[in-house]
């Protein structure tokens, strides 16, 4: 312990973010995270609201776009922590958001610009993931 009482958990909660890559990663893939929560949100305003033609219907996509959120939010307070388990959910949710992408660029209109918004953020965020300095920072690869 240090002479003011606290221990190495707690130094390691205030050590800095870590590399540029590994505070991308976390700062996108929270953003993610939020914009989901955002939408799932939205979805239970309008059920409360309006009058959807399922209740059950509208109510399982508001829970269930609410617990996909955590997910993302997860991944990034774990890579932001540099948590070694936090690369692999981020990387699932990417992956996730590439076919997501694809099929809102099918869709045309306003949604192609919010398609390749995503799947840049995506492709970035794997991007800094798979670099070898943001698997060292998380301890992941040879040592």
């Amino acid at each position: 312990m240090d002479s003011d009482g606290t221990g190495e958990a707690a130094e390691a909660e205030t050590k800095a973010p870590g590399p540029r890559r590994i505070v991308a990663a976390a700062v996108v893939t929270g953003v993610e995270g939020v914009i989901v929560a955002a939408f799932g949100l939205f979805s239970l305003v309008l059920l409360a609201t309006g009058s959807p033609d399922d209740m059950v219907q509208a109510a399982t996509l508001a829970v269930t776009v609410l617990a996909l959120s955590v997910l993302p939010l997860a991944a990034a307070r774990g890579l932001w922590r540099r948590r070694r388990w936090s690369r692999g959910p981020s990387m699932i949710v990417q992956l996730l958001a590439l076919p997501v992408a694809w099929q809102m660029a099918q869709n045309g209109g306003g949604l192609s610009a919010a398609a390749a918004a995503l799947a840049l953020a995506a492709v970035a965020v794997l991007a800094c993931l798979v670099n070898p300095k943001a698997t060292e920072a998380l301890g992941i690869g040879p040592r």
